[in-house]
């Protein structure tokens, strides 16, 4: 079964941080490209990292830039989103994603998707 599975969400305060997992398991996670969006209650879902199928290439949206660091560890099958210096605004269901090209920033680029696991910065 071809599946993502995310973890590592919860409860923070402002300036805190977090680190998201993202456990690939059912094809071939180091042919892919794995990206990072996120879902606020009332608002669409919106691109936040994306790293390239051999890590080479990350594109960030510019409200995480220099928070926010996507990796990802082909041995184990999993990519991981560091969250640093967290706002209240970064608040939302955060899901990670598989497809071809990491420069792709919509999420009908991406084929494959997690059930998301919620993140939340209190104020």
């Amino acid at each position: 079964e071809v599946q993502l599975v995310e973890s590592g969400g919860g409860l923070v305060q402002t300036g805190g941080s977090l680190r998201l997992s993202c456990a690939a398991s059912g094809f071939t996670f180091d042919d892919v490209a794995i990206g990072w969006f996120r879902q606020a209650p009332g608002k669409e879902r919106e691109f936040v990292t994306s790293i390239s199928w051999n890590g080479g290439s990350t594109y960030s949206a510019d409200s995480v830039k220099g928070r926010f660091t996507i990796s990802r560890d082909d041995a184990k099958n999993t990519a991981y989103l560091q969250m640093n210096s967290l706002k209240p605004e970064d608040t939302a269901v955060y899901f990670c994603a598989a497809g071809q090209w990491a420069s792709s920033t919509e999420a009908r680029a991406y084929d494959v998707w997690g059930q998301g696991t919620q993140v939340t910065v209190s104020s």
